[in-house]
């Protein structure tokens, strides 16, 4: 099965309030269900060692699963947004275009 996982990165810092959905596709015998914490090499350790699936989406006519994670909000800024979504992007993320997310 095809598993898509989606995160929401946003910052919320007064001079640059930015936000990102990113994605990350891969095969998979294992499905996630809300709840689950998963890992990745692109989650930053000082944020998070893992996050929480918050809403699972199968099409079984497609064989896909859409794995919406749980959001990541920069309140403090330890490291910068941007380095936060390059990094995710090293390994294996892409952000949507948001003309993408409004279908």
């Amino acid at each position: 099965m095809k598993i898509n996982l989606m995160i929401f990165v946003s910052s919320i810092k007064k001079e640059k309030n930015t936000s990102k959905v990113l994605i990350k596709t891969f095969e998979s015998t294992i499905r996630p269900v809300q709840g689950d914490i998963l890992d990745d090499p692109g989650f930053h350790p000082g944020f998070h060692n893992g996050y929480e699936v918050v809403k699972v989406t199968l099409n079984y006519s497609t064989d896909e699963c859409l794995v919406s994670l749980h959001p990541l909000v920069l309140e403090k800024e330890d490291i910068k947004i941007e380095a936060y979504i390059d990094r995710l992007e090293e390994h294996g993320w892409r952000v949507v275009p948001k003309e993408d997310l409004k279908h």
